[in-house]
C-alpha cells in the first residue's frame, strides 16, 4: 500500500508543476502582451494541459481525486517577476522568460523523479510521452531564453 501512496505523490507533483506553470504562461502573455511570445506561450500552456489531462487519470487512481493545485516553487518564481518586472520595465520579457525556463526545467526535473519510480507500465508509459513533449518545450524555451538576451 505504502507504493501505492508514493506513486501517487509524484503524478500529483508533476501536475502541480505544470498548473503552476499553464497560470505563469497566462499571466506572461497578459503582462507582455507581444504577440511574437503569445502563439509561442500558447503552445507550452496547451503542451501543458494536454500533458496535465494524460496525468489525471493516475492521480485519481492514486489519490481518490483530481488534482487541481499549483506548486509552490512555481508560485514563488510568478510573484519573482512580478516583482522584478516593476523594478524594471525594459527587462520584462528576459525577466519572466528566464523564468518560465527555470519552470520548464523544473517540470523536467519532476518527471525524472517520477520515472525513477516503479510505476504501473500505463503510467510509466505516459510519463515517458509526456517527458518528449516537455523536454521540446523545455528546450524551445531555452531557445528563445538564449534569443532574449541578445
Amino acid at each position: 500500500m505504502q507504493n501505492q501512496t508514493a506513486q501517487a505523490h509524484h503524478i500529483t507533483d508533476i501536475i502541480k508543476v505544470m498548473n503552476g506553470g499553464i497560470e505563469f504562461y497566462q499571466e506572461a502573455k497578459t503582462k507582455l502582451d507581444d504577440s511574437t511570445y503569445n502563439a509561442f506561450f500558447n503552445r507550452m500552456i496547451g503542451a501543458k494541459a494536454e500533458a496535465v489531462a494524460e496525468l489525471q487519470p493516475f492521480a485519481v487512481d492514486q489519490q481518490g481525486e483530481v488534482e487541481t493545485d499549483t506548486n509552490n516553487l512555481v508560485k514563488a518564481r510568478q510573484t519573482y517577476t512580478k516583482l522584478m518586472s516593476k523594478i524594471s520595465s525594459e527587462s520584462t520579457a528576459f525577466t519572466y522568460i528566464d523564468q518560465l525556463e527555470e519552470v520548464e526545467d523544473k517540470v523536467l526535473e519532476e518527471l525524472d523523479l517520477a520515472l525513477e519510480r516503479k510505476q504501473t507500465q500505463d503510467c510509466e508509459i505516459t510519463l515517458r510521452r509526456v517527458k518528449v513533449r516537455m523536454k521540446e518545450c523545455h528546450d524551445e524555451m531555452k531557445a528563445l531564453q538564449v534569443a532574449a538576451q541578445h
